[in-house]
């Protein structure tokens, strides 16, 4: 089964299987059932709620204020694609982050570039890998292996982009296809993106909601529930329609990128430098590893889309902030005082902003 959430139909399909799963209502238990191994992140959910109107307030000022670099941004990435792909094109997102981004992307194709483009949104997991069912569905729609290129709104440690290669070199492997496994990003903060457009840790408006600027679709998630020849689930929050952004969120920044296009003209296909950011995302992890005492890196959670993620659906230890006035970071402050999370200021910070989950096991 695929179907377009809260999009319309020619925006996205997404390749999950909607479930019924109640949430994980203590988020401390969740903690431990995850770091003691007894249970993987992806067999569960955190509730979902309608944001505040205080944090709602944010978000609209966020989207005015760094829409124009988000669509220019999304701009410079749809010429990146289609520099480096001949024909048709398959965007295939990582739900869900990806999906906004490639909304926009395939708009942006078909209009701006002139090209075919198709869209699926399709779920990868951390030490899972990708949804094997949904790529094999891609290719026997007729869709080309070299077509296929990966879409995520960002890097924060590189895991997901490496999780990524590795499943996707696999999957060509046991398939006998050749599907490129690099990632194409807005912001590479990690160097791990195959291409991107920017390396800043700006703040991406889509990052601050959940489902209600995602097709009104939860996180994947690949739990017994799940049959071998199911596309990865998700929980639908149909109750959320009322409030929902995400077409007018895509279609804003669809009309400011091609208002950009006619304005300034098409922007250079040129990617940011990976190796630069590989080095600087290296040397942080190791800093802040031996700064915190903090052994596991998925504990570590850098740049303001995962710091934002932490704060939303997992037990914070701290947020750490490069300048807490910084008006990208208003959201997290409100979200680290109504959930009253110590927050450090720390002026060398690489990143405006880093998570730290607090350990739930002992040693």
């Amino acid at each position: 089964m695929s179907f377009s959430g809260s999009y319309r139909g020619d925006d996205v399909e997404f390749l999950l299987t909607p479930i019924g799963l109640e949430p994980i209502l203590d988020l401390d238990e969740k903690e431990r059932l995850i770091q003691s191994g007894q249970r993987h992140y992806s067999e569960m959910l955190s509730p979902e709620a309608l944001p505040s109107a205080a944090y709602l307030a944010l978000f609209r000022a966020a989207f005015a204020a760094n829409r124009r670099q988000m669509a220019r941004d999304c701009l410079r990435l749809a010429a990146l694609i289609a520099a480096r792909r001949a024909g048709p094109v398959t965007l295939v997102s990582l739900a869900r982050a990806g999906t906004p981004v490639g909304v926009i992307l395939g708009h942006l194709l078909r209009r701006v570039f002139g090209r075919d483009c198709a869209h699926f949104s399709v779920s990868i997991i951390r030490d899972r890998g990708i949804d094997a069912v949904a790529l094999r569905h891609i290719l026997a729609r007729g869709h080309a292996a070299a077509s296929i290129v990966f879409v995520d709104g960002w890097t924060g440690k590189g895991v997901i982009s490496r999780e990524l290669r590795q499943a996707v070199a696999g999957f060509n492997a046991a398939h006998r296809v050749a599907i490129d496994g690099g990632l194409f990003v807005l912001a590479d903060l990690a160097g791990t993106a195959a291409c991107a457009a920017s390396s800043e840790d700006y703040l991406i408006p889509s990052s601050i909601l959940n489902a209600t600027v995602s097709g009104l679709v939860s996180r994947s998630v690949l739990n017994g529930a799940i049959g071998p020849q199911d596309f990865h689930g998700c929980v639908y929050y149909e109750q959320f329609a009322a409030h929902d952004q995400s077409r007018q969120f895509a279609d804003g920044l669809v009309a400011d990128a091609v208002a950009l296009a006619a304005g300034e003209g098409l922007p250079q296909a040129r990617a940011v430098d990976a190796a630069a950011m590989a080095a600087r995302s290296s040397a942080f992890m190791a800093q802040a590893q031996e700064r915190h005492g903090i052994a596991d890196i998925n504990l570590i959670k850098p740049g303001i889309g995962e710091a934002t993620r932490v704060l939303l659906r997992r037990a914070p230890e701290r947020l750490i902030l490069r300048d807490a006035g910084a008006p990208d970071v208003a959201h997290l402050r409100l979200l680290a005082a109504e959930k009253t999370i110590p927050v450090s200021i720390d002026p060398a910070l690489p990143y405006q902003a880093v998570a730290l989950i607090r350990s739930a096991v002992d040693g």
